[in-house]
């Protein structure tokens, strides 16, 4: 008999753990999963191991979720409400984020289709759409959208084809840039389960009371009734899971003092469970917190990355970091044209053009925020903590033989 063989069991326990970490990142990569599609795959591993997978994100997160025959659905909620650095993009190439008006008719869009038949074409709901939008209360906010215009037919093709990407509906014939250009329609089934599961709140909208905006996201989506110490606890940790999960980085001084004090006590705990599902690796600093992907696939925004944006966005990181605290887009401007000189050689010819360097600033303040690495100013930028893993210091060359460790900033 070989007692050096692996039991059985042990295989089959290295297998599904594999399967449910496999399935756990699949949801938080992309929290609706069809039976049908490109993530099929990852649906079945969602399905078969839904109870284990219900009952830890229900007990850490607070994300409930939801799977039958057709979908799987983590109704997933944000830690930080009031962070905009992560806007719905359109599901094309250029990924642009989406505006007011573009979040404005996803809703509207939805609404109509919820009030809909099992098809509906471009043209139809575009009819729809614009009788909603002429509601009092939307003009009174400035909301418009007559379809007279390119562009807001242009907004309504991206609305479409997010929804497309979702499953919500399924292009039967057409086009969207045949309906774009007035040239035809086009003709869509409408995946009713899909649709009725979107929406992802700890309580109706119609039973919110509050008139501010915060405010009312505020009561979509925190739990109510807590009235004991344990349902206080189980709040934060939750919490503190979210934001340790979706965030860039988890700061301690954004932190309330019982929130940094329960954390300071399960860290150990919280992130050896975050650690064994989902197969990321804490990074832990003086200043916070940082789970890391060392597969690269649970993120929306990448750091570095290659191109004369990556390229950017990575020198000026470099720049900010020494910079000891904030820095004028003036200043950071004036940088990106320095900077255009010293790589000319390898930047695109428009990143050199005269005027472009406001436009690089920008969109690498933009990732820069989205990754919490700056705070944005009134004029320009500050840097965060985690910025300073990206500040370059001097160079040391070993003897052979010798090891180096890493340093932390």
């Amino acid at each position: 008999m070989n007692t050096s063989s692996t039991p059985l069991a042990e295989v089959l326990e290295g297998q599904r753990a594999t399967e449910l970490r496999r399935a756990t990142r699949a949801l938080l990569k992309r929290p609706l999963l069809l039976a049908h599609g490109p993530y099929a795959e990852e649906f079945r591993l969602v399905r078969r191991h839904a109870s284990g997978l219900r009952e830890w994100f229900e007990r850490n997160t607070g994300w409930a979720l939801q799977v039958d025959a057709e979908a799987a659905r983590l109704r997933k909620t944000p830690g930080r409400l009031d962070d905009a650095t992560h806007p719905a993009r359109e599901a094309t190439r250029a990924q642009a984020p989406f505006t007011r008006r573009r979040y404005v008719l996803l809703c509207l869009a939805l609404a109509a289709l919820e009030r809909g038949e099992a098809q509906i074409a471009l043209g139809r709901l575009a009819e729809r759409i614009v009788l909603d939008a002429a509601d009092p209360q939307l003009c009174a906010a400035g909301i418009e959208f007559t379809l007279e215009r390119r562009d807001e037919r242009i907004d309504l093709a991206a609305v479409v084809r997010v929804l497309l990407d979702l499953g919500v509906l399924r292009r039967v014939a057409g086009d969207e840039d045949a309906y774009v250009s007035g040239a035809g329609d086009v003709l869509y089934d409408v995946e009713r389960r899909v649709l009725a599961g979107l929406l992802a709140t700890r309580r109706g909208p119609s039973t919110v009371r509050a008139t501010d905006a915060y405010e009312r996201l505020v009561e979509l989506t925190t739990d109510s009734g807590l009235d004991t110490e344990e349902a206080r606890f189980s709040a934060i940790r939750r919490y503190l899971t979210r934001r340790l999960i979706d965030d860039p980085v988890l700061h301690y001084d954004e932190l309330s003092d019982a929130e940094l004090a329960y954390l300071t006590k399960q860290r150990p705990f919280i992130l050896a469970r975050i650690g064994e599902l989902t197969g990321l690796v804490a990074e832990v600093r003086a200043e916070g917190i940082a789970m890391v992907d060392p597969q690269d696939e649970l993120t929306d925004v990448r750091m570095p990355e290659q191109g004369t944006h990556g390229h950017v966005t990575l020198l000026l990181a470099e720049h900010l970091a020494t910079a000891g605290g904030p820095v004028p887009a003036a200043d950071l401007k004036c940088r990106v044209r320095e900077l255009a000189i010293e790589y000319a050689g390898f930047w695109s010819k428009s990143a050199k053009a005269v005027g472009a360097e406001a436009e690089l600033v920008e969109q690498a303040l933009v990732k820069l925020a989205a990754l919490d690495l700056i705070t944005r100013t009134a004029d320009g930028a500050a840097p965060r903590p985690a910025l300073a893993r990206y500040a370059v210091g001097d160079t040391v060359v070993l003897e052979r033989g010798a090891s180096a460790r890493k340093a932390t900033p």
